[in-house]
Formats: C-alpha cells, structure tokens, sequence
C-alpha cells in the first residue's frame, strides 16, 4: 500500500469512528454483563490517546495510599516477580512478527503505534533493590540480557523462569543474586512462528512441578487459518523436570497474565477478547481455568454467543463453552492479575489486582488503570473499585499505560508502565 493511501485511509478511520457519536459502556462489570447485538463495519472506531509527561504529577491512589516511582528509564516494562529477599525483577521488551493481513492492519498497526513508548525493548531482566527497606530502590542492574521479547516470570525451588516470545528458559537463582550466572536453559518451545499475540503470560502450580503458559491467538476470529492456531488460544500446562506440555485449558483467545488463588490449586487468568463486533463487545475478562476447559475462542463468545464471521462452525464446541466467572468490560486490554494479602489494607485485603493496558478500537477510550476485584469466599463479589488511575487524561493523552500488578507480601502493589516505562510501588499508610 502507498503511503498516502495509507493516509488516506486512515482519515476514513477517523472519520468512521466519529460517526458513532458518544457511545457509552452499557452496565459491562461482573459474572453477567450485558451484550449488545454485534456491529461490523469497514473499520472500528479508533483511538489511541498520545503519550504525554508525567512531569512532577503521579497516578492517583485511594485515600490512606501512596504512590511512588521506583524505577525510570526502563525499556518496556512487562511483568515484574517480588523474590524472597524483597528484590523485584522487571522483564522488558517489546515482541510480535505478524505480518498484516488487510489494508486495515496496516491502519490499525499505525494508529497502535502512536499510543506506544517509541523506546526500543530492553530483551531483557533487570532487578531492583532496596538495600535499607526505605521504599527506595537504590539498585537497578541487568540480572539477563540478550533474550527475546521477555514476559512471564516464576521463581521455583532455586529456579527462575523466563517465558520469552519464543521459548521457556531456565536460571539458577540463589538468595540475594543479582546477576544471572551464565546462559539460560531451554525448558521447552514455545509457538512463534507468527506470533501475533506474542505475551507468553507464566505461573506454577503451588507445588512446584508444573508452569502454566498463556499462549495468544494468531489473529482476531482465524483470519490466517486454522493451521496458525495450531497450539495457539491456550493455556498449556508444563512439566518442570521434562519440559513436556500438554494443553491445559483451550479457547481463550489471549490469556496475558494468569496466577494461582492462594490457598488452592485454582489457576486463573484474564483473557484479551476478539474485536471488530462493535465498541460494547466482546468483554475481556477475569476467569477461572479449569483443566480440559473450553472457553469458545474462536467460535462463541461469553459461553454460547456464536460469532457469526468464523466459519466452518462447530455447534458441538459452542454448547461447551465455559461462561468466564468476571466481565471486565469490553477492551479494556487487562494485562496484568494477582492476588491481594491483608497486607494490602482491610478494604483490598481479599480480591485481586488488575492492570489495564487500555483500549485501541474504540471511540472512547477504556481501561488506562489498575482495578480491585474484590472476593468473598473464594469468587469474585461486586463490582471493581479502581485503584491506580490518573494515567489517562482528559485532553485525549495518556501518561502510562499499565500492565504487569504484582502484590508484595509485606504490603505493596507493583504495576509495570509500559507507556512511561516506569515502575510504580503502591503502599497503604503505616
């Protein structure tokens, strides 16, 4: 395609969205959010707010809360791991090798582009510490480097766990290291080929023999065929000693982050959701993953919702598809999942933490904050309360743009800003 036709069409996609003139959410939170039929056109409705500075400004915290940078400059921060000693561990990186389909990937890559850090990813670990237990982290070293576009990170048994685009590798990690000693191992392959959602989201089972890997669809609803989704839309399940895999639960379009209930052996992730069916569907959601689960990708939605643009179809999956626990409302682009402690403060000691990376395809945009599920009795119960905010503006800028939220024990929530590529640490009122 010509550059001005480029251009051109992406005056089109401006002037489309306008066209929809003040969409508003309908009530989209919890276990059974309202669907609005499905609206196809030339293009979805696009916005991607502009970066702009924080300045001598922060994210805004409840009351009783504050907030604080704890490391700047990085190069893309993912996700982040709090190990035993109080050191944090930030992967940074920026993946994907999808070539474009249609003229309107092409558009849509350009306007995605102008919402992102233009800061080349760090393909690499970097640790944090602070050395007086102050709450400023005085050192930030490269513990790995020269790996490849980085996300997943799990510690077990004297092990750390990298899930890069490409493939699992493994360190040796012993107590207050701060550099990797040598090379990784290969656990296992991971699927690249394509990698158009490239996120190899990573956790492990309580006891340590198994890692869970959230592996993202080649596309939106298939548009590559189904031989690119071989092993794709997945959460596989792997063996730590052997490196085998299996599938562990199918159908999930893009799980980003996932994480173990803390006192059982109940995985759970969230879940990027298709586009292009209109501002208001498919909701992105928080969800349980049971083993051998089907969750409808590609052919329904939100359990039986069939999507009528995936063809052949396949009734028999469909009548299986297991309804997700939380909506999270549509394209909210949720990130980053953990469970809170009591550390937290009594109002957020039971639920979880949610990053919001923020919406793209729609008019108005979404998302652009850390969430608190709050739980009861092991489920979630009641609508979300937010917590970080701030990062998006009214002025159609953005100033972060959160993913990975990892709870400290000790009392404190670290969220990864991919945008401004800062970590930030967030710390209830001694």
């Amino acid at each position: 395609m010509k550059r001005l036709s480029v251009f051109s069409a992406i005056g089109l996609s401006a002037l489309l969205g306008a066209c929809g003139g003040g969409n508003s959410d309908p009530e989209q939170y919890g276990p059974d959010p309202a669907l609005p039929d499905p609206k196809r056109g030339l293009l979805p409705g696009m916005a991607v707010p502009k970066p702009a500075e924080w300045g001598d400004q922060r994210p805004t915290v409840p009351q009783g809360y504050t907030i604080a940078a704890i490391a700047t400059g990085l190069k893309i921060p993912r996700q982040t791991l709090v190990l035993p000693n109080g050191d944090i561990l930030v992967a940074e990186g920026r993946g994907g090798g999808a070539p474009s389909l249609k003229p309107k990937d092409v558009i849509a890559g350009y306007i995605k582009s102008k919402g992102n850090t233009q800061v080349e990813g760090g393909d690499r670990v970097t640790l944090l510490r602070d050395s007086d237990g102050d709450g400023t982290y005085e050192e930030q070293t490269v513990f790995a480097e020269n790996l490849n576009a980085p996300y997943g990170l799990a510690l077990v048994d004297g092990s750390l766990y990298v899930a890069n685009q490409d493939a699992l590798v493994r360190f040796d990690y012993r107590d207050g290291q701060t550099r990797a000693s040598g090379p990784p191992d290969k656990v296992t392959d991971l699927p690249s080929e394509i990698n158009h959602h490239w996120t190899k989201a990573l956790t492990a089972s309580p006891d340590g023999r198994f890692l869970y890997v959230g592996i993202g669809s080649n596309s939106n609803i298939t548009e590559r065929g189904m031989a690119a989704e071989v092993d794709r839309a997945m959460v596989w399940q792997v063996d730590v000693k052997t490196g085998a895999h299996k599938p562990y639960a199918t159908g999930l379009r893009n799980p980003t982050a996932l994480a173990i209930q803390p006192g059982t052996d109940r995985l759970w992730a969230v879940v990027n959701e298709r586009d292009e069916l209109g501002p208001n569907l498919v909701p992105d959601y928080l969800t349980s993953v049971r083993e051998g689960g089907f969750y409808g990708w590609p052919y329904s939605y939100w359990g039986q919702n069939v999507d009528p643009r995936v063809r052949p179809r396949d009734p028999e999956k469909v009548a299986s598809a297991i309804v997700p626990d939380y909506s999270l409302g549509s394209h909210v682009a949720a990130l980053g999942l953990d469970f809170s402690t009591p550390a937290m403060g009594a109002e957020f000691a039971d639920g979880v933490f949610v990053g919001e990376h923020g919406s793209w395809n729609r008019e108005e945009p979404v998302g652009y904050k850390v969430i608190f599920v709050p739980f009861r009795n092991g489920r979630s119960a009641g609508p979300p309360v937010d917590f970080v905010t701030g990062f998006l503006l009214t002025d159609g800028k953005a100033r972060g743009r959160p993913v990975g939220v990892t709870v400290d024990p000790r009392g404190a929530l670290i969220v990864a800003d991919d945008l401004s590529n800062t970590v930030w640490r967030v710390t209830p009122a001694q």
